[in-house]
C-alpha cells in the first residue's frame, strides 16, 4: 500500500475524504444511560471534533459544538437547563438543535440569537443507544436496518470498549478470522476437547491456513474461511463488513445476530459498539467445562473520567503493557494476556496510533482485508470527486438480513448458496452473487 492511499484511509477529520464519507451515515456514539435528564453533559469526540452531549431535563437529547459560540467557554461547565444548555460565562443559552434561544448579556435592541447557532447533530435514540447524524442533509435517512431491530428489547445487550488506536486498523482484525488460531488459540491442541468433536474453538487451531473466498455486496463485503470437519463435512466461517465502519464477525453459530461499529473518535483512537441479541453459553471451554487458557471473557475496566478519552477504557493499555504474563504467555497461551477482547485490542494497539501499511506483507489469509480497503477507498473518491452517495448511506435497506456465523456442511455443499437460504428465511428478497471479477478466491493450501 503506498502512503497516500494509507493516508486516504485513516483519516477522518472534517475535511479528509474518508472524514466525509463517515459523516454521511448515522454514528452510534453514547449509551443513552450515559445522559441523564437535567444532569451532567458528557465530553463527546466525534470524527476529530469536539462536542458536548446533554439531555435536557424534559428528556430531549442534544449533541453540539462545546464551545459557546460568545467568547468561546466550554459548555462543560454550562447549566443545563429546560430547552437547552447555558453557558455560565456571560449566560447565552443554546438549545439541543445548536440555536442561541437567549442572549442576557445583550440588551433588546441589540440583541441578536435567532442570528447565532452552533455546530450541532440531529439525534436519534433507539436500541439504548444515542445516534448522531453530521451529514449534509436536512432531513437524514433512517438508521441502518440491521436485523438488531428483531431483537427482544430484554435481550438486548449494548457494549462499549475504547481503544487507543486508528478505526481501520481495530476494524481489521474483525474481518481476519485467522488470527483466532494463534492469537486467541495458541497452545490449545486436540486434548482440550472430546475426540472427535466439532467444536468453533477446536477446528481452527487444527485447520491454521484455511481456503478464503471474499466478494463485493451491496452493504460492503463478505467472506468465508473453509476448514475441513472430518471426512465428509466442511467448517465456514461466514462474516461481513458494512459500510461505513461495521463488522459482523463469526464468533457464534449462523444466525446470531450481532453488529460491531468501530467509531472513529479521531485519527488515533476509536470507540467498539457492539449492539447484541441474547448469546449462546460461551464456547471458550474445555471438555471439562473449564475456560480455555487465556479465554477469560470478563474485562478490567478503569472508572469512567470526564476528559475527551475517558470513557469505557480498559485497565490492559500500553503503558502496563496490556498486563502481559510472560510466564502464562510460555506455559498456555502465545499472548499472555487474559480475555479474548483484551489480546485483540494489545496487538491492534501495538501497531502504533496509525499503522504504517507500506511495510506490510499481506497473504492469501489477507484477502476479505484487500478488498474492503479497495471498496472503502473506491467509495471516498467517487463522494470526493463525483458526489457519488456510499454504499447504504441512503438505502438503510442494504442492510437487512446480513448475518455472521459458522456452519457445518457437506464437503460438497456450495456455502453461498446455504447461506442464501438462511438469508431468505430471515425474510432477504434477493440472493449474494459472485459477480465477475468481484469475487476473491484462494487455493486450498492443506488437504482436506
Amino acid at each position: 500500500m503506498r502512503a497516500e492511499e494509507n493516508e486516504l484511509l485513516t483519516r477522518v477529520g472534517p475535511e479528509a475524504p474518508m472524514g466525509r464519507l463517515m459523516r454521511q451515515y448515522w454514528l452510534p456514539c453514547l449509551k443513552s444511560s450515559e445522559l441523564e435528564a437535567g444532569g451532567a453533559p458528557v465530553r463527546l469526540r466525534l470524527l476529530g471534533e469536539n462536542f458536548l452531549a446533554f439531555r435536557s431535563p424534559d428528556g430531549t437529547v442534544g449533541i453540539v459544538d462545546h464551545l459557546c459560540a460568545h467568547r468561546c467557554a466550554s459548555l462543560f461547565y454550562g447549566r443545563n437547563e429546560e430547552h437547552g444548555i447555558r453557558c455560565v460565562y456571560h449566560g447565552w443559552k443554546f438549545a439541543p438543535n445548536g440555536q442561541c434561544i437567549e442572549m442576557p448579556s445583550e440588551p433588546p435592541e441589540t440583541d441578536y440569537k435567532e442570528r447565532v447557532k452552533i455546530q450541532a447533530a440531529k439525534v436519534v435514540e433507539r436500541y439504548g443507544v444515542v445516534w448522531a447524524y453530521l451529514g449534509p442533509l436536512e432531513t437524514p435517512p433512517e438508521l441502518p436496518e440491521f436485523d438488531v431491530r428483531f431483537i427482544p428489547e430484554e435481550e438486548l445487550t449494548i457494549q462499549f470498549l475504547f481503544r487507543e488506536c486508528n478505526w481501520l486498523q481495530a476494524l481489521e482484525g474483525d474481518i481476519d478470522t485467522c488470527h483466532v488460531g494463534f492469537l486467541h488459540l495458541g497452545g490449545i491442541g486436540p486434548d482440550h476437547f472430546e475426540p472427535g468433536s466439532l467444536n468453533y474453538y477446536r477446528q481452527l487451531p487444527e485447520n491454521l491456513a484455511p481456503r478464503y473466498e471474499a466478494l463485493e455486496t451491496a452493504y460492503g463485503t463478505a467472506y468465508v474461511a473453509s476448514r475441513h470437519a472430518g471426512p465428509e463435512n466442511s467448517y465456514h466461517r461466514i462474516g461481513h463488513f458494512a459500510f461505513p465502519f461495521w463488522t459482523a464477525a463469526p464468533s457464534d453459530p449462523l444466525g446470531m445476530i450481532r453488529w460491531r461499529a468501530w467509531l472513529p473518535v479521531d485519527d488515533e483512537h476509536s470507540m467498539l459498539i457492539i449492539i447484541s441479541g441474547h448469546r449462546p453459553p460461551p464456547l471458550t471451554l474445555d471438555k471439562h467445562g473449564e475456560p480455555l487458557p487465556g479465554g477469560r471473557t470478563e474485562l478490567q475496566m478503569l472508572p469512567n473520567t470526564t476528559d475527551w478519552y475517558g470513557r469505557f477504557r480498559l485497565a490492559n493499555n500500553p503503558r502496563n503493557d496490556h498486563l502481559i504474563d510472560r510466564q502464562f504467555q510460555r506455559e498456555q497461551n502465545f499472548t499472555g494476556i487474559q480475555g479474548i477482547p483484551t489480546q485483540d485490542q494489545a496487538i491492534t494497539e501495538s501497531m502504533g496510533p496509525i499503522e504504517d501499511r507500506t511495510k506490510e506483507h499481506l497473504g492469501t489469509s489477507d484477502r476479505m482485508i484487500m478488498l474492503t480497503r479497495r471498496r472503502l477507498m473506491r467509495a471516498a473518491l467517487a463522494l470526493a470527486e463525483q458526489g457519488t452517495v456510499p454504499p447504504g448511506a441512503e438505502a438503510p435497506e442494504v442492510f437487512r438480513h446480513a448475518r455472521a456465523g459458522f456452519i457445518v456442511l457437506p464437503r460438497e455443499r456450495d456455502w453461498l448458496d446455504e447461506y442464501n437460504q438462511w438469508r431468505s428465511d430471515w425474510g432477504a428478497q434477493a440472493p449474494i452473487e459472485r459477480l465477475s471479477g468481484r469475487a476473491v478466491r484462494t487455493p486450498t493450501t492443506q488437504q482436506a
